[in-house]
């Protein structure tokens, strides 16, 4: 079976098929260039893989590992999403997955998920194009996909839903956006529901890994910030601006912004006591990689946490339930 390959402005991808009928892709980009996910076997069909790169470029392993590796979205929505509720207690239900990009949240939780209704909702067409295409693919066609009219509104007429995914969405909303747009997709939870808020930075971590790789820069103010991303960090262009690393995610945010927005009507959940607390869940949620390193951080914060009680984690991965008696926010 020959190799096809298949050209783009920042290089190639070789696509292999194998006797098992899976394909062995290989990112082959132009000089200068580096692919950070350069290889990946999977079972797409060439169409669609053909889409994504279309979409994502270079990073079109990386969009298929997402949905096929386990190691991936699928460990990050084990952890942040069903340590807090178990996953029986989705059937039948609505849930949203709010900025669910090109799809791949949205189709593992149709995996993980008892069957139940799930609406993916995204701002950009050419991502919800293969969103869709996935869902065709796996024969997902009760999975559906709507977009947005704006970065700050839904659809018009989605009704409301028991559960929300907000993953890794927060970070990227400029400060005057988060109070708005959270506020509206809080208007749609149901009294009871749960909205599940997590993949984000938190805001005052001593290490920003989000966008700049930087130490201690989350408490430095801006112009301070900006210039030592500038100078320093690998990530970060020379020429970009403050609201350009602002909408890169480089302010996370802490549970006392996110519940100042929801209100008294916003009951922060624990995870379950198999667990432990935030800090656990986010130590749990690592690989293996540096282990020592990372069990040192664990153990400063814990220690952090007897002393003061504050828990700090180095992301944010929250469930909050909206009371019964909740008010709409009135954020429209």
């Amino acid at each position: 079976m020959n190799a096809t390959v298949l050209n783009h402005v920042d290089g190639a991808i070789r696509i292999e098929p194998l006797p098992d009928g899976t394909r062995c892709l290989s990112i082959e980009p132009r000089p200068g260039l580096v692919a950070t996910r350069p290889r990946w076997v999977t079972r797409y069909p060439q169409e669609l893989i053909e889409e994504i790169l279309a979409a994502k470029g270079l990073y079109v392993c990386d969009e298929i590992m997402r949905e096929e590796d386990p190691r991936y979205v699928e460990h990050y929505l084990r952890h942040e999403v069903l340590s807090y509720v178990p996953a029986e207690a989705f059937a039948g239900r609505r849930v949203l997955d709010f900025g669910c990009g090109s799809g791949a949240s949205t189709l593992v939780l149709s995996r993980l998920l008892p069957p139940c209704e799930l609406v993916g909702i995204e701002l950009e067409e050419r991502l919800l194009r293969i969103a869709r295409l996935r869902a065709a693919h796996f024969g997902r066609e009760s999975v559906k996909f709507l977009r947005s009219p704006s970065g700050d509104r839904l659809p018009e007429g989605i009704g409301s839903f028991d559960y929300i995914i907000f993953s890794a969405v927060f970070e990227h909303l400029l400060p005057a956006e988060r109070p708005v747009l959270l506020g509206r997709i809080w208007d749609h939870l149901e009294p009871g529901g749960a909205l599940f808020l997590n993949q984000t930075p938190h805001r005052f971590s001593p290490y920003e890994a989000h966008t700049t790789g930087l130490p201690l820069i989350n408490y430095f103010p801006p112009r301070i910030t900006l210039y030592c991303a500038r100078r320093f960090s690998k990530r970060v262009a020379r020429s970009a601006s403050w609201d350009r690393l602002l909408r890169d995610g480089i302010r996370g945010g802490t549970v006392r912004e996110i519940r100042s927005i929801l209100g008294t009507g916003a009951e922060l959940l624990a995870p379950s006591s198999a667990v432990g607390d935030r800090i656990d869940l986010w130590y749990r949620s690592l690989s293996k990689r540096h282990a020592w390193f990372k069990r040192a951080i664990w153990a400063s914060l814990k220690g952090l946490k007897a002393v003061s009680r504050i828990e700090l984690a180095p992301s944010l991965a929250l469930a909050i339930r909206k009371r019964a008696q909740a008010r709409p926010s009135g954020r429209h």
